[in-house]
């Protein structure tokens, strides 16, 4: 598949040594702003629910979903991870998948990991093709919730019937889980911290946190608020844990819509014009 190559609306891309799944909902990135979604350190394709379809009808824009090798029906990695995989996700695997499905201009969203690899990516490349970036729930910073919530999750894993549970979203559920859950509880990834890239960040962000987020503390958004030259709109959600587009959909879906609104919905001039002050 080159860059023209209509998406079907499911199947596998081909990226290095992997086959991806995706699903493409709304208008082809040749025909309209593309939001790129990237999913969490135990999510997949599937596992986003309805609301891939609930950010298509609120946009208008064309949303792609994929699941990163090792999880949902894309192919295994070898274990464990390397403590970097973020890194190789943002700046190796993203812009061949970007290239690949045609993407022309659009937003890039993620959650937790996703939302790490998406400020790696718009803080690594510079990619002209990118009006902003939806960050929900993200990691810059290794903080002591997240490694004891993480460990509590290995422990749910090994004794309870949360295998059988996410076994329903990926082909090979020790795969996805020991490749996410091994490297965070590496006792070197604690210094793992990808703060400098947000001061190399050109486009608009929207910063979604839950205030009961068992995995990160608002601590991660004042890293960004500290660090970023772009604009930072926070939405800070009460009630919401980490991830509020299943706790407060509506909530979430609105404020992604909104900010994506200023920089998809008018013309293309329009968002350049915004982004041209950040330069």
């Amino acid at each position: 598949m080159n860059g023209m190559t209509t998406l079907s609306p499911s199947g596998f891309l081909r990226i290095g040594e992997s086959d991806l799944e995706y699903r493409m909902l709304g208008p082809s990135p040749q025909d309209a702003p593309t939001i790129v979604m990237l999913h969490e350190g135990l999510g997949s394709a599937a596992l986003w629910g309805d609301f891939p379809e609930k950010l298509q009808a609120a946009t208008g824009a064309g949303v792609f979903v994929y699941s990163r090798a090792g999880y949902g029906n894309s192919s295994p990695v070898e274990l464990p991870r390397p403590l970097d995989y973020m890194h190789s996700e943002a700046l190796d695997v993203l812009p061949k998948l970007l290239d690949q499905i045609g993407f022309r201009r659009g937003l890039l969203l993620g959650h937790s990991d996703g939302g790490s690899i998406a400020a790696i990516y718009a803080g690594g490349v510079a990619d002209h093709r990118l009006d902003g970036i939806v960050l929900m729930a993200p990691h810059f910073v290794v903080e002591d919730v997240s490694v004891a919530s993480i460990s509590e999750i290995k422990t749910s894993y090994e004794t309870t019937d949360l295998k059988q549970k996410l076994a329903r979203w990926h082909k090979d559920v020790d795969n996805a889980f020991y490749g996410w859950n091994g490297a965070w509880l590496d006792p070197e990834f604690r210094s793992w911290d990808i703060s400098d890239s947000l001061a190399y960040i050109r486009v608009p962000i929207a910063l979604i946190q839950g205030e009961s987020d068992q995995y990160g503390t608002v601590r991660q958004v004042e890293i960004a608020q500290e660090e970023c030259y772009c604009p930072v709109e926070v939405t800070l959600i009460k009630g919401a844990g980490h991830s509020p587009h299943r706790d407060a959909a509506a909530q979430t879906v609105n404020a992604i819509s909104e900010f994506a609104s200023a920089l998809l919905q008018a013309e293309g001039s329009h968002g350049r014009a915004i982004r041209a002050g950040l330069r």
